[in-house]
């Protein structure tokens, strides 16, 4: 992504004063501009920010209002979503109640100042996990829940079916302050194009100039072009080129690992119940299985002697966590399923399949043990 150079030297700065002259839990003075009302932003003790969830009762959970599929909020007030279910997916975790979640719609440059300012406790927004931000924008990144890449939309009635078809003075709209941007320049310079990228600081703007005629090509995430390209009349033409990886991650604010502890085995679960066939509709009826894999998810193992006893990994959850999980809100296919299926993106044979598929899946979770 290219941010502005200001920025960047801004924020990095502030990071650096940070680092030589504050402890973990401490703040750090910088451009208001990057930080919160005061112009402060923080890390975060071990310890704090599940603490604070857990005297709150309520995980707050920064996301969008406006992309179908993934974090929509409805006419009649409900949400609904991909991200939005992951939020879902962490209360009932910590909280044991899957709607203990306050959502926090963020305009994408607002994303980061958000979890620095401890406006919200997880991202859970569309974001590409990239060194850049893990380095610079004090977020800690966790398993990937949706591997996603770039591609480029053209509209339906368009005589071009590649990249290549794409002429060389062409306007590309993209949403700003993502990796969007630098990915289609990088890609004009690779194909010998000078494409103008016009960029926008919402994604339903940009669709906007794109539905309007004044960009030839849209380039965003593929999930992206296929939620808000579906409502386009004609329905845009995405060509099957990927020019990216974008695996998008929950994060959390840097210095509590505990938190991001809890938030990494939160979504974990999720993959680890479906590699062992227990969804949403048959977790209640799987309480008395002999194995023990799946006793686990109950919150019960056995001792040497073969006593049912506790089962307490010590994450800072509660032994049944990831019953709560599974029972509240589905494995990972049943979140997919009811979110992503209905627009088209379907998951067989793609890098969201599972790993133990063998059809290219990449999705592969840590054993509860």
């Amino acid at each position: 992504m290219k941010r502005n150079a200001k920025k960047l030297v801004a924020l990095a700065a502030a990071l650096a004063l940070f680092a030589t002259a504050c402890s973990s839990s401490g703040s750090t003075p910088t451009d208001p501009a990057e930080g919160g009302d005061d112009g402060t932003t923080e890390t975060a003790a071990t310890g704090e920010t599940l603490a604070a969830v857990k005297a709150a009762d309520v995980v707050k959970c920064g996301t969008r209002d406006a992309l179908p599929g993934f974090a929509k909020l409805e006419d009649n007030g409900d949400r609904s979503g991909f991200d939005v279910d992951f939020c879902r997916v962490i209360a009932a975790a910590v909280l044991g109640d899957a709607e203990k979640v306050e959502f926090v719609d963020l305009e994408t440059p607002e994303r980061f100042t958000a979890l620095q300012t401890k406006k919200v406790d997880v991202l859970v927004r569309n974001t590409t996990y990239t060194a850049t931000r893990d380095g610079l924008e004090q977020a800690t990144f966790v398993t990937p829940n949706f591997y996603d890449g770039q591609g480029m939309a053209v509209p339906g009635n368009s005589s071009a079916t590649s990249l290549e078809d794409i002429a060389n003075d062409a306007t590309i709209c993209v949403a700003s302050g993502t990796t969007t941007e630098g990915n289609v320049a990088d890609k004009s310079d690779e194909l010998g194009k000078n494409w103008n990228v016009k960029a926008f600081d919402e994604a339903d703007l940009a669709v906007a100039d794109f539905e309007a005629g004044n960009c030839e090509g849209w380039s965003a995430d593929k999930s992206q072009l296929v939620s808000l390209g579906s409502d386009l009349d004609p329905v845009p033409t995405i060509f099957e080129d990927t020019f990216s990886r974008e695996p998008l991650a929950p994060a959390v604010l840097d210095g509590d690992s505990e938190w991001a502890q809890v938030v990494n085995w939160a979504v974990n679960v999720t993959i680890y119940a479906e590699e062992l066939d227990v969804t949403q509709a048959n977790i209640e009826s799987l309480k008395d299985s002999d194995d023990a894999n799946i006793q686990k998810l109950f919150g019960k193992t056995t001792d040497d002697d073969g006593n049912e006893i506790e089962f307490a990994p010590a994450l800072g959850l509660p032994s049944d966590f990831a019953y709560q999980v599974i029972s509240q809100v589905g494995n990972y296919n049943d979140i997919y399923e009811r979110n992503l299926t209905p627009l088209g993106l379907e998951r067989a044979g793609s890098l969201n399949d599972l790993a133990v598929n063998g059809e290219g899946g990449v999705h592969y979770a840590i054993p509860l043990k």
